[in-house]
């Protein structure tokens, strides 16, 4: 299985979705070779850049290493990927608009739609332009929505996340 985290520019919210995927499926024992784990932004102006400072350090605080280097998605991507995971309305909107067939918009989904423990929320809002409190808040909700995502991806495993209590 193929799965591919998408933002606005790969430097806060989808690599933060990347490593926590990773990690919680790595707890679970699954490898690599099971679930490929990728993330993308919606534009370039960040490619092959890290991800921001602030948010591999509020994801390093929780044990995270966010560390992938930022890229375009591609059109190739949409034949790749078994899921595209949005991460706010625009970014959804961008990726229907770039999907060709019903088949490829139908990989799209909105990440926040597997939160549990936030309904008050229906996106993760990009914390490039807040504080300390944005990139605190985007970990809780993209958290969230990994544990959401796995449990209705494998069903047959127990998520638990040990780092941080929403």
């Amino acid at each position: 299985m193929d799965i591919l985290f998408v933002c606005l520019g790969n430097i806060c919210r989808s690599p933060a979705a990347e490593a926590i995927m990773k990690e919680k499926l790595g707890q679970l024992g699954m490898a690599a070779a099971d679930v490929t784990v990728d993330s993308a932004g919606i534009g370039s102006w960040h490619e092959g850049q890290l991800p921001d400072r602030r948010m591999r350090s509020h994801g390093a605080d929780r044990g995270y290493d966010i560390s992938s280097r930022a890229r375009q998605i591609r059109r190739e991507d949409f034949e790749r990927f078994d899921y595209i995971f949005g991460m706010d309305h625009e970014n959804m909107a961008d990726l229907r608009r770039l999907a060709r067939t019903d088949e490829e918009r139908g990989k799209i989904l909105c990440a926040a739609d597997f939160m549990t423990r936030h309904p008050g929320y229906d996106t993760v809002p990009d914390p490039y332009y807040c504080g300390a409190d944005g990139f605190e808040l985007a970990l809780d909700l993209i958290e969230d929505a990994c544990d959401g995502i796995i449990a209705r991806l494998f069903p047959d495993t127990r998520p638990h996340d040990t780092r941080h209590n929403a």
